[in-house]
């Protein structure tokens, strides 16, 4: 008598997903239950495309000048939404042309200092002893030094160019995001994934790359969401001193520095630009407390 095989030849449903899957989704439906999360997204992913498309779609150039309009408010001769500068240049089209140079310099900067500082900080993790014991000891010495000394230094030294402005902020800010990542790393190498990999014959530089880094992603995307505006502002800064971008490009620091000689006669040149940076910040400090509400375990 021959019992019922127990083998099926049904195929494993299509549908199934990983644990990283439903991690993902669910961290994805608690940040869309937050409004001001969802709201700020759409607000920064708005900005974005205004600043993109934009220039396109407006008739005036980076550096056209209207003959007509000096210093002029917001009118509709001449197509100033927003006014002109003390130049006759259309405030409106510098504004976006500025959130380019500002958001571009704000995420490459962000990038620079993600890949130091996630690298820097899995390999002192992982690597544990001596060696991570200088490489912290590396990173409190550049704590000890004043950010902005060693930017302005790196610009002075190597001049204003706006690719350097790019390396020159990402090269100071990765220090924060070296530390979480190192903390991270310590406790998940102690963990069974990471024994079964070494058991496996893994080779170390995988095991940080594809076992312990996506791991510790969840910290590290909530600190670029932090990370974002104060490169923003660091850049703004030094437009501001007349350290960042150079003529004919501008950004929105270049602008603010020219609206506040001019705040008395022309308010609009310092109210268009703050207004368009002061909505960015607000909406990535939002987007990145959403994120970590969405990503934090323990309010799981």
């Amino acid at each position: 008598m021959t019992t019922p095989s127990m083998t099926t030849d049904h195929p494993v449903s299509a549908s199934s997903s990983t644990p990283s899957d439903s991690l993902g989704r669910d961290a994805w439906r608690r940040l869309t239950k937050n409004k001001a999360a969802m709201v700020s997204l759409a607000l920064l992913c708005l900005i974005t495309v205004t600043c993109i498309v934009g220039p396109w779609l407006l008739p005036w150039g980076l550096a056209d000048v209207d003959w007509n309009a000096f210093d002029v408010g917001p009118t509709l001769e001449g197509f100033h939404l927003l006014g002109t500068d003390a130049n006759g240049r259309d405030l409106l089209t510098r504004t976006l042309y500025g959130g380019q140079v500002s958001l571009s310099v704000a995420l490459v900067a962000t990038f620079v200092s993600l890949i130091i500082g996630v690298l820097y900080g899995a390999i002192s993790g992982y690597v544990g002893g001596r060696v991570d014991s200088l490489m912290m000891r590396f990173v409190d010495i550049m704590y000890s030094l004043p950010f902005m000394f060693l930017v302005i230094l790196l610009m002075v030294v190597f001049g204003r160019n706006i690719f350097l402005i790019y390396a020159a902020i990402g090269a100071v800010e990765w220090l924060d995001m070296a530390r979480i990542v190192r903390g991270q790393t310590l406790s998940l190498k102690q963990r069974e994934f990471v024994e079964a990999a070494h058991a496996l014959g893994v080779k170390d530089g995988k095991v940080v790359t594809r076992h312990l880094i996506p791991n510790a992603i969840g910290p590290v995307i909530v600190y670029v969401t932090l990370t974002v505006p104060k490169v923003i502002l660091l850049e703004s800064f030094l437009s501001f001193l007349g350290l960042g971008v150079q003529e004919p490009l501008t950004s929105w620091g270049v602008l603010i520095s020219e609206g506040t000689d001019m705040m008395q006669t022309s308010p609009w040149m310092l109210l268009v630009p703050s207004v368009f940076l002061a909505l960015t910040l607000f909406c990535l400090n939002f987007l990145g407390d959403g994120l970590r509400d969405a990503l934090d375990p323990k309010t799981r």
